[in-house]
């Protein structure tokens, strides 16, 4: 009985809140009783205090300033580690760009997640291994970029729907590469 006058305490507790915010989130109370709490509005400071990630469209230079942020993905939605036109079209502007050329630059390789766990590895590694050379074909130096195989690890996109069946345009999204210019502090 002890339990159930918790939650009866916190419900009531929880009528006080402000009723503006119907967000809630559910967490799992005595005895599996639901308990809902008001969830707070972000901070207006967090969305202004760091700059918005760099979309695929965006072009090197409006980000090359912020260490750390994405310059371009690189998409190998087919699977395999060729680029296509649009990848190596891609690779020209990033190539171009002065501070990638005076810079330097972390080619993460990622992959989706059908396969096992090495195979996928590998595969991401031989991505970001066919951008590095393509762009040292561009005069990048190779000492200037370092290649970080991360495989499965990362997805951006749901490798399956929600029903367990295949998401074959998720897959796509995850066999990328993303150009990234080096922080100071670290790779």
């Amino acid at each position: 009985m002890r339990p159930m006058a918790l939650v009866a305490i916190a419900g009531l507790a929880l009528t006080g809140c402000d009723s503006r915010d119907t967000t809630v989130a559910r967490a799992a109370g005595a005895n599996g009783a639901s308990i809902e709490l008001p969830v707070p509005d972000p901070s207006p400071s967090a969305d202004t205090a760091s700059p918005t990630p760099a979309g695929p469209d965006t072009l090197p230079g409006e980000v090359a300033a912020n260490p750390g942020a994405s310059l371009s993905t690189i998409g190998f939605p087919q699977g395999g580690d060729a680029l296509d036109r649009e990848a190596r079209t891609a690779l020209d502007r990033v190539a171009a760009d002065p501070r990638v050329r005076s810079g330097r630059i972390v080619l993460r390789g990622h992959s989706d997640s059908e396969g096992d766990d090495e195979a996928n590895r590998r595969m991401s590694r031989k991505r970001a291994e066919a951008v590095r050379d393509y762009l040292a074909g561009k005069g990048i130096a190779r000492t200037a970029m370092t290649v970080i195989a991360l495989g499965e690890t990362r997805p951006i996109a749901p490798n399956a729907r929600p029903d367990g069946s295949d998401d074959s345009a998720g897959r796509a999204r995850n066999r990328r590469v993303e150009i990234a210019l080096a922080s100071a502090d670290r790779p």
